[in-house]
C-alpha cells in the first residue's frame, strides 16, 4: 500500500479527515493514478503512527481523505540509532543515506573526519544536505517508515563525539579492534531496547590513531567488522543490520 508523508496540522482527528498536498497530489492523481475509494497509508513523520485513509475527493486544496483507522507503531526500531558518517567521495552518501534509513537510522551525521577527501564550503553542503534530506524521506516512503529521519548538518569528528555523549551505547568499527567474538559478545549483552546508539564510520581512509583515541576517551567503543576490510558504504550498513538482527524480535 502507498505511503505518503503530511504535516501534523494536515490530520484532523476530530473530523476524521486527512489532506495531502504538494507534489504528492500530481503522483496519486496522474503517477498511481488512483481513484475515490481507494486506500492509502499517512503518517505525520513525528509519532511513527500509520493513518489508514480511503480517498474521498480531489479538490484544488489537495487530496481529501477519510481517516479510516489508527495503526500504533509497529515498524521503528525500539532503540535510537543515529550514523555518524564520515563523508565519502562520488554520491556513495546518497546509498548510504537510502539504505540507512531501510534499516531503520533515526538519524545520519555526516563528518567531516581528517582524511574526507570531500571538504564542503557552507553553499555546497546546504545544497548536499537538502538532496540527501529528500532522499531519506523517499527511503522512508518505500520502507513504510513511521518517520521521516533526519540528515543534519556536516559535523567535525571533534563535536560529533561531544554529541555522542550523551547515548547510551557508542561504536566505532576499527581494522585494529578486537576479533569478532568481543564484537558479538558486546552486540549480544550491550544492546537493549530503549537505548540511543551512536554508530561511527571513518571515509574511505579510516580514522586516524588519534581520532580513535579521542573516541575511546569519551567512551566510544572500537569493534571488529571481520577479517575484511569493507567499503565506508558497506561497513555503517554491515552494523544497522546487527543492531536490527539484535533489537527486533
Amino acid at each position: 500500500m502507498n505511503q505518503f508523508f503530511v504535516e501534523p496540522y494536515q490530520i484532523d482527528l476530530e473530523e476524521k479527515k486527512v489532506i495531502i498536498t504538494g507534489t504528492d497530489v500530481n503522483h496519486i492523481k496522474n503517477v498511481l493514478r488512483m481513484r475515490v475509494g481507494e486506500e492509502l497509508n499517512v503518517s505525520n513523520g513525528q509519532d511513527g503512527r500509520e493513518y489508514r485513509c480511503a480517498i474521498e475527493a480531489f479538490t484544488e486544496a489537495g487530496v481529501l481523505c477519510q481517516l479510516r483507522f489508527i495503526k500504533e507503531d509497529a515498524v521503528e526500531l525500539p532503540s535510537r540509532v543515529i550514523l555518524f558518517q564520515g563523508l565519502p567521495k562520488a554520491d556513495k552518501m546518497e546509498l548510504i543515506v537510502q539504505k540507512a534509513v531501510e534499516l531503520g537510522a533515526s538519524e545520519i551525521v555526516p563528518v567531516a573526519t581528517r582524511r574526507c577527501v570531500v571538504k564542503l564550503d557552507d553553499k555546497k553542503a546546504a545544497g548536499k544536505i537538502a538532496r540527501w534530506q529528500g532522499i531519506a524521506e523517499a527511503a522512508a516512503k518505500q520502507s513504510k517508515r513511521g518517520i521521516i529521519p533526519r540528515v543534519s548538518g556536516v559535523v567535525s569528528f571533534t563535536q560529533a563525539v561531544e554529541r555522542a555523549k550523551e547515548m547510551d551505547l557508542r561504536l566505532i568499527p576499527y581494522e585494529l579492534a578486537e576479533n569478532m567474538d568481543y564484537t558479538r559478545k558486546l552486540m549480544e549483552e550491550q544492546v537493549r531496547p530503549g537505548q540511543t546508539i551512536a554508530v561511527f564510520i571513518g571515509p574511505e581512509g579510516g580514522f586516524e590513531e588519534e581520532e580513535i583515541r579521542l573516541a575511546q576517551e569519551n567512551g566510544i567503543e572500537p569493534i571488529s567488522l571481520g577479517r575484511r576490510i569493507l567499503r565506508t558504504e558497506t561497513a555503517g550498513l554491515t552494523v544497522l543490520g546487527w543492531l536490527m538482527y539484535q533489537l527486533e524480535k
